[in-house]
């Protein structure tokens, strides 16, 4: 999406389908976060037995043109429904797939860390693309947790205006390790 983070974070949910777990993360929870030039909402329940286009798992990306819905074992776009007849000529002309299904990636990722570790080259899960994007989850467990809207300082990486919220982005280290900037 060519941005960093977002720049607020609002959430709501709570324990519906397991509230005798002893877990303290919501089984069910919607996550809005405000971005410089879009919104973005992200949803999860647990217990309910069926994800995204009755997939088992999986994130549903809605965007101006379609769906694209993605698991560990390929991704399908379904066309916006009102642009249905162009977006399939855009499909076919392009040479395009609409599904692709394959296997678990995951072995390739590790095999491609350890490479790197090796070369010294840029991971195709690079670190700085997992730390930019795990913001965003962090503000949105944040804001559940407080029951507040987060807002955030991009450039800064802090929480504005919010001393509780900011408290909870570190970690207490156990001594005598400690965090050295």
């Amino acid at each position: 999406m060519g941005v960093r983070a977002p720049v607020s974070a609002f959430s709501a949910g709570g324990k519906f389908a397991y509230p005798d777990d002893a877990m303290e993360t919501p089984d069910t929870q919607q996550v809005t976060w405000a971005f410089p030039r879009f919104s973005m909402i992200w949803e999860h329940a647990l217990g309910v037995g069926r994800g995204p286009e009755a997939r088992e798992h999986g994130v549903a990306f809605h965007g101006e043109d379609g769906v694209l819905v993605v698991d560990r074992f390929g991704w399908e776009v379904f066309p916006e429904t009102r642009r249905l007849d162009d977006r399939r000529r855009t499909y076919k002309a392009a040479g395009l797939p609409r599904q692709r299904v394959g296997r678990d990636y995951t072995p390739d990722h590790v095999q491609n860390f350890l490479d790197c570790m090796r070369s010294r080259e840029t991971p195709v899960a690079d670190i700085e693309i997992g730390h930019n994007s795990v913001i965003a989850c962090h503000l949105g467990n944040i804001a559940q947790r407080l029951g507040r809207q987060i807002r955030w300082d991009v450039e800064k990486e802090r929480v504005i205006d919010d001393p509780e919220a900011e408290a909870m982005t570190g970690m207490n280290y156990r001594l005598p390790w400690k965090l050295a900037l």
